[in-house]
């Protein structure tokens, strides 16, 4: 793959440069203050990363909104459940096990993970499948930073992600009626997960990530549909073959492993052509529907990984 090279945008046009400079320390603190929260409530602690040219020129989505519209299906079905049901969840203490068809097979407190991979503050746009869409600052770090330390092998084609089960906390974990089969699992092909633009994200807004948006850690994947960043993530395990997807097993006329934002190829119960914006206009929903972007504006870092794909088979 080529070099990459993200767009430069002015800081001016994004973000004021205030919210780039409060509250900078090093990583060590921002493991404090993941420490200080470990009480179980919503992380709320300050979390400051290194500013890049990761950023797009679109207006952020207002907190609130980020933090109380989510799916989160562990907490609930409904878009207002993540933030009522999620306040017993404990995020701390954490850890990841990466295994697999790795050299080093390794698992990672969250202590580990803050002290060893220097924190990034990018700005993405976000897209879900219902056709809404955010734009969130997210901090964290690559992906490849830490599939780089565990050294894949050869035959490592693909990288498998799970999320914790935990009905004690999870209320939508539990019940007589399920509508998942837990964990929650997902997963990317090898080259996508080394993309530069794939994160692994432990923050928004200055802070470390609420629960209701997948505390402690969660997976960020910028030009693919929401359902693939995969939230509260336990495991993580590089595989020869493509890995079982939740929503690829429940509907794969619907969900398909790859999906990638594409105004061109519908979802069978509504178009993905256009999309609202959160918090935008009137309201939580807004008025206003945009043009959906081609791998949601991401093509020039992106398309090259699906040269010669159809794209309407492997959706």
């Amino acid at each position: 793959m080529s070099a990459f090279r993200p767009p430069h945008i002015p800081e001016s046009e994004v973000t004021p440069k205030a919210l780039y400079l409060k509250r900078r320390q090093i990583i060590g603190g921002a493991a404090g203050a993941l420490a200080l929260a470990a009480s179980g409530e919503a992380l709320a602690a300050p979390l400051t990363g290194k500013p890049t040219d990761y950023k797009v020129p679109d207006k952020l989505t207002p907190k609130k909104d980020v933090t109380t519209y989510n799916n989160f299906y562990e907490f609930g079905t409904d878009k207002s459940d993540p933030a009522a049901n999620s306040g017993a969840f404990k995020p701390l203490p954490w850890s990841i096990e990466i295994g697999g068809l790795v050299a080093k097979p390794q698992k990672l407190s969250m202590d580990d993970i803050m002290k060893s991979f220097p924190m990034e503050q990018r700005i993405y746009r976000m897209r879900c499948v219902e056709a809404w869409s955010m734009v969130i600052p997210w901090i964290g770090f690559p992906l490849a930073s830490l599939l780089d330390r565990v050294e894949p092998l050869g035959s490592a084609k693909y990288v498998a992600f799970e999320t914790v089960v935990r009905p004690d906390q999870m209320p939508g974990q539990r019940g007589f009626f399920q509508p998942i089969s837990w964990p929650y699992v997902d997963g990317l092909r090898m080259d996508e997960a080394r993309n530069p633009l794939t994160l692994l994200a432990t923050g928004l807004y200055d802070e470390t990530l609420p629960n209701q948006n997948g505390a402690p850690i969660r997976l960020v994947v910028p030009w693919k549909y929401g359902f693939k960043g995969i939230k509260s993530i336990v495991k993580i395990t590089l595989t020869e073959k493509e890995p079982p997807c939740t929503w690829n097993i429940i509907a794969p006329n619907e969900y398909g492993f790859y999906a990638n934002v594409n105004p061109h190829v519908d979802h069978p119960r509504w178009s993905q052509a256009t999309e609202r914006r959160i918090g935008e206009d009137s309201g939580l929903f807004g008025g206003k529907r945009i043009d959906t972007l081609m791998f949601n504006g991401y093509a020039d870092q992106v398309a090259s990984m699906y040269t010669g794909m159809d794209l309407r088979k492997y959706f």
